[in-house]
């Protein structure tokens, strides 16, 4: 992207960013006193009284306070209350200094949709007991008041709840998940460091169930399965990125979240089977510093830094730094990885109302190139899983990712508010390496030629949300409307030169390493989106809400073919609905059933010159959601998912395709999610999916669809003891099955599947004030297992038994 046009759409974006909100700010104010109080519950009054062993904080409302979510940072311990505004008599926020001698500062503010509440000890954290029915109130007790023992609970306080109750990817607004009428999973940074996991999308398939979709030649980047189909892109923030270039970091990740199914009326052309989005870190208000060594075998190491906290004595600067180094060698033969990533964000609080964000990454990852192994002709495996099959003296592939953000967000009222996003990134990939040049030959010898690709990803991306609660009579309303820009100029260039065939059985990895290549493809192609979505989340009754959104799409795509000398151009238009509705016939219990639909452009031209239609996805859901406890809930979902317009050779004209192609997936899923007791936390999925091709001029009709098993499961639970001379000692267990199923499309070869297995790991760690030390044994029982595969040439297998330890300090 040239620099102009850099700057021509920034200057547009600035221009779109200025005008919407003083529109914005003039519809409001019209509705502003109409609306004032509907929706989110108020707190109206704040009472502060002393008690025996501290104080307790008493906060009067209008409707009913949701469950909170507690943290601690430094000396502060953390309140939150989600969908819950502030109106108390003089408008303003609360603040008392000093109620007790050990309580220095106990604060109430509003922090978007959820009122934080405050209390910052002396030297620690306070402890905190919270009764919400039938008032609200918060039992604060020192830390210097309470036993030894009791003190630890303020550091096990500091753990996330296996449990959030919120996640904004499914309808991008604060809205609890038992309100919305999809399936949805919420994966906290506290699993992720309870199972010692680094890679994402491990991580995703060890808690969600999901299954693996390649791996590009160990460079983590490919894809995961999410209701049989494959998710090519991944967002981070709401901003999409692609997989294809390499895993994303997990160092600044707060949570993932999984929506499954279409997912098209917010975010555009997306695969019908569901998006990951990931939640980074943002800033905090008190000071924070952590960090982290793990180490382990095949000579892993991984150091990662976390501070933040205000950069003004008025805390209207907050910023927070994350920074990880990565370097490993590998179960397999002549693999190595190093990674660099660093990521700091600066946090603007312009006035009580109103902030601006800047966010930055850096990652540099050098992973040796590896396609895995082969399979024989007849699908057997034969070969050792620790078997390199390339010439790793030829290998200087590395990728290089540039990314940064700027997001403004105002609260017009109580009741409106606006958020403006742009994110802006350059990824670079490329040097030599060796790969494969076709197929097994003889069953013994693999072609391998020497490639030298280079590619240049940017990508341009802009978001506007209004959002805004009112009222209608008795019906109310919470209305998204929102805009989206997204430019992605992506430049291909490759050369190879073939090299002497490599003998499975007895490799010899010292060549002489051609000097000349020849090009094989050049290429830039340019993809232009731009959304418009209209969402209504409408409460009918308090336990019957409706969920209706539409979303019209424009794209155009061009594309130069460099070598050839020519070009092509397409573009395409649709409109993706959704519509959804909940009932709650008692408390814990949402029944629910939606209707989605999802688009994915597809460029090229039949034989009659005309372009392709995008594929589409259509979605039929019906659910049901309970909280099984205070902080525990389950989500049991079936669903009947077709995908259309799929590319299959046209039989009247086989150089060409046609769009007869259809694919069908349904199934049943269960997610489970959170404290069963105290300190025993729990996440476990399952999963039946039966996909398979329903319409194809090529692949046999009937047959699954590659890497998808019909059964998956996991399991992932720890306990932590809350008492005694072994508190904070705590175990792990985690389990995954994953059945077994067709390593390529069409069972080409026939006999080609990967085998079924089940993997366990275990954890044992022990906390202590604000050390933890941790131990975990991946793959306890040394099962050999293969990940997934990109036809019989190109098999991954899994890691064996592996011990990894980490000692983590918090100050």
């Amino acid at each position: 992207m040239h620099k102009k046009e850099i700057l021509s759409i920034v200057l547009e974006s600035v221009a779109i960013a200025l005008y919407i909100p003083i529109e914005v700010a003039i519809a409001s104010a019209s509705v502003e006193y109409a609306t004032q109080n509907l929706n989110l519950a108020q707190v109206t009054g704040i009472r502060i009284n002393p008690t025996a062993s501290g104080i307790e904080i008493i906060l009067d409302s209008v409707g009913q306070l949701s469950t909170p979510v507690t943290s601690v940072a430094h000396n502060t311990l953390i309140v939150d209350i989600p969908n819950a505004g502030l109106a108390l008599p003089d408008g303003g926020e609360f603040q008392q200094a000093n109620p007790t001698e050990e309580i220095v500062l106990v604060s109430v503010t509003r922090v978007g949709n959820l009122v934080r509440v405050a209390i910052a000890g002396s030297d620690a954290p306070p402890v905190v007991a919270v009764s919400t029915t039938p008032q609200f109130i918060l039992s604060v007790t020192s830390s210097s008041d309470i036993a030894d023992d009791e003190i630890e609970i303020v550091v096990t306080g500091e753990q996330e709840s296996y449990n959030p109750s919120q996640a904004a990817t499914a309808t991008r607004t604060e809205t609890p998940l038992r309100d919305i009428p999809a399936s949805i999973q919420v994966i906290p940074e506290q699993a992720l460091e309870d199972r010692g996991t680094a890679g994402l999308r491990e991580a995703v398939q060890n808690f969600a169930g999901a299954t693996l979709d390649g791996n590009y030649g160990n460079t983590g980047a490919g894809s995961l399965i999410i209701r049989g189909f494959s998710q090519d892109t991944t967002f981070r923030n709401g901003f999409r990125i692609s997989n294809f270039y390499s895993i994303p970091e997990t160092a600044n990740v707060a949570q993932t979240e999984i929506l499954r199914g279409p997912a098209s009326v917010l975010y555009g052309q997306v695969q019908p089977g569901g998006i990951v989005n990931i939640v980074t870190k943002q800033p905090l208000e008190s000071p924070y510093s952590s960090v982290n060594l793990q180490a382990g075998q095949f000579s892993f190491y991984r150091p990662t830094i976390d501070l933040s906290g205000p950069l003004t004595d008025d805390n209207s600067v907050l910023y927070r730094l994350n920074a990880a180094y990565e370097n490993s060698g590998s179960f397999r033969d002549e693999v190595s990885t190093e990674r660099w990533f660093i990521a700091p964000v600066v946090q603007w609080n312009i006035g009580d109302r109103t902030s601006l964000t800047f966010d930055f990454e850096y990652l540099y990852d050098d992973p040796v190139f590896d396609r895995g192994i082969v399979t024989l002709s007849d699908g057997s495996f034969v070969l050792p899983i620790n078997r390199f099959l390339g010439y790793p003296q030829l290998d200087d592939f590395a990728t290089e990712v540039y990314r940064g953000g700027l997001t403004f967000e105002h609260q017009f009222s109580d009741n409106w508010r606006m958020r403006n996003a742009l994110s802006i990134s350059s990824i670079e990939q490329g040097g030599a390496r060796s790969d494969l040049d076709g197929g097994l030959i003889d069953d013994r010898f693999i072609p391998r030629e020497l490639r030298d690709d280079n590619s240049i990803a940017e990508n341009y991306g802009f978001q506007t949300d209004i959002i805004g609660n009112f009222a209608r009579g008795t019906i109310e309303h919470q209305l998204l409307v929102g805009f989206d820009f997204n430019r992605v100029t992506d430049s291909y260039k490759s050369e190879a030169v073939s090299l002497p065939p490599l003998d499975i059985f007895n490799p010899v990895y010292d060549i002489d390493v051609p000097t000349e290549l020849e090009p094989r493809y050049s290429a830039v192609t340019r993809t232009n989106t731009l959304g418009f979505y209209l969402q209504d989340q409408i409460a009918l009754l308090d336990n019957l809400k409706l969920l209706v959104g539409g979303r019209f799409d424009f794209t155009e795509q061009n594309q130069t073919i460099i070598l050839d000398d020519t070009s092509d151009s397409q573009s395409d238009t649709a409109f993706s609905p959704r519509i959804g509705i909940v009932y709650q016939p008692i408390e814990p219990i949402s029944l629910y059933a939606s209707f989605s639909r999802s688009f994915l452009p597809v460029i090229g031209r039949a034989a009659d010159n005309s372009t392709f239609e995008p594929e589409r996805g259509t979605q039929y859901e019906v659910g049901i959601k309970a909280d099984l406890a205070t902080n525990l809930s389950a989500t049991l979902a079936a669903y009947h998912l077709t995908k259309t317009n799929v590319l299959t050779t046209d039989l009247n004209d086989p150089d060409f395709s046609i769009q007869v192609g259809e694919q069908r997936s349904q199934g049943i899923e269960l997610n489970v999610a959170g404290e069963i007791l105290p300190g025993w936390n729990v996440i476990a999925a399952y999963a039946y999916t039966d996909a398979e091709v329903t319409e194809d001029n090529d692949l046999p009709i009937g047959s699954r669809l590659a890497n998808v098993a019909e059964n998956t499961a996991s399991l992932w639970t720890t306990y932590e003891i809350q008492s005694g001379n072994l508190q904070g000692l705590g175990f792990g267990l985690g389990l995954l099955y994953v059945g077994d199923r067709p390593g390529s499309a069409g069972f080409d070869p026939p006999n080609f599947r990967l085998p079924s297995y089940l993997r366990t790991d275990l954890a044992l760690f022990y906390r202590r004030d604000r050390w933890r030390a941790q131990i975990n044994v991946q793959n306890l029982f040394d099962t050999e297992y293969y990940q997934t595969a990109q036809g019989s040439d190109i098999v991954y297998p899994g890691a064996p038994l592996n011990i990894v330890g980490s000692i983590s300090f918090e100050f």
